[in-house]
C-alpha cells in the first residue's frame, strides 16, 4: 500500500525530455519503505523488495509492488503479512497507476531539481483509492530521473479492507494496539535507452 507511491512521482520527472520514450524503473537504484507502529508508539520500518514501473510514451505511469516481497527483517512476520494482511494467495500486487503531461518538466536540465505533485490512483486488495504525492525530482542525466518523497504518503488500511487483517496480526502478536495509518516515504529512479535520451 505504501509501496507504490513513488514511481508516481518520477513519471512527471521523465516527462521531462522533448520527446518520452519508455522509462523503466531502475529496482537497483529505488527503495521504498513504510512505517507499522504498534503498541502505541513501537515504529518498524519494512521494505518491499520487488518493484517494477514502466512510463510510457504517452505520459502513462504503471508501477507494480509484488506483495509476496514484503521485508520485515522477520521471516515469521513476513509470513504473517502476506497471509493475514495483504492475503498474497489471491491478491499478489499492489498498482498505482497515473497519467502524466509530457510538458511537466520540460525545461528540466541535466543537475536541475524541481519539487512537483501528482494525482494517481493506488489499487490495492481489490480496492481502488486516489493517492496525492509531494514530491522533488533531479535529472541525473539525460536518461536518468531521481525522484524522492519530500512528505512521507499515509496510506489507510482501512479503505483498501486491511483493517480486518491488521486486526489479526494485533491478535497473534498479542499487542495492544497496531495503527492502520501507515507512512510510506521512498526514493525512484528511472531510466531510459541511451539512444532515447539524445
Amino acid at each position: 500500500m505504501r509501496q507504490l507511491i513513488l514511481p508516481f512521482m518520477l513519471s512527471g520527472i521523465l516527462a521531462a525530455s522533448p520527446a518520452l520514450a519508455d522509462w523503466s524503473l531502475d529496482p537497483g537504484r529505488s527503495h521504498l519503505s513504510f512505517v507499522t507502529i504498534k503498541a502505541k508508539d513501537v515504529a518498524e520500518v519494512n521494505t518491499f523488495d520487488e518493484i517494477n514501473g514502466v512510463i510510457d510514451d504517452q505520459g502513462q505511469v504503471v508501477v507494480t509492488l509484488m506483495l509476496d516481497s514484503v521485508d520485515t527483517l522477520v521471516p515469521i512476520r513476513n509470513e504473517r503479512m502476506r497471509t493475514f494482511l495483504f492475503d498474497t494467495t489471491d491478491y499478489k500486487e499492489a498498482v498505482l497507476k497515473a497519467k502524466v503531461d509530457p510538458d511537466l518538466v520540460s525545461g528540466m536540465a541535466v543537475g536541475e531539481i524541481k519539487q512537483l505533485s501528482a494525482e494517481g490512483n493506488l489499487s490495492l486488495h481489490g480496492e481502488t483509492q486516489p493517492m496525492t504525492l509531494s514530491m522533488q525530482a533531479v535529472k541525473v542525466d539525460a536518461g536518468t530521473v531521481m525522484v524522492a518523497s519530500l512528505k512521507p504518503v499515509i496510506v489507510d488500511a482501512a479503505k483498501f479492507g486491511l483493517g480486518a487483517g491488521v486486526e489479526k496480526l494485533r491478535e497473534i502478536a498479542g499487542l495492544e494496539s497496531i495503527s492502520e495509518a501507515v507512512p510510506v516515504t521512498f526514493v525512484m529512479t528511472f531510466v531510459t535507452p541511451p539512444a532515447a535520451a539524445n
